[in-house]
């Protein structure tokens, strides 16, 4: 399965909101390596709570529409 096919639901909610890996990584002072090492489900976010409600804001969502987990089943399985 490719990147491509595996579409993490951070990828949804941040193309939903029209925000570039870019601006999500500024919101949340963290480099746009690091957001596309979460989109990937490489690296799963440990947010401060600043971070979560800036994060909701950008994306123009609710908490309960955040994931609770990055990783897949299946690359959780693979790690």
């Amino acid at each position: 399965m490719t990147d491509e096919e595996v579409k993490s639901p951070l990828v949804e909610l941040r193309k939903r909101a029209g925000v570039t890996q870019k601006a999500v990584a500024d919101a949340l002072g963290v480099t746009d390596h690091t957001v596309r090492n979460w989109e990937k489900g490489r690296e799963e976010p440990r947010l401060f709570i600043w971070q979560v409600k800036a994060l909701c804001n950008l994306l123009h969502c609710e908490l309960e529409e955040l994931p609770d987990h990055f990783k897949s089943a299946n690359k959780s399985a693979e790690a």
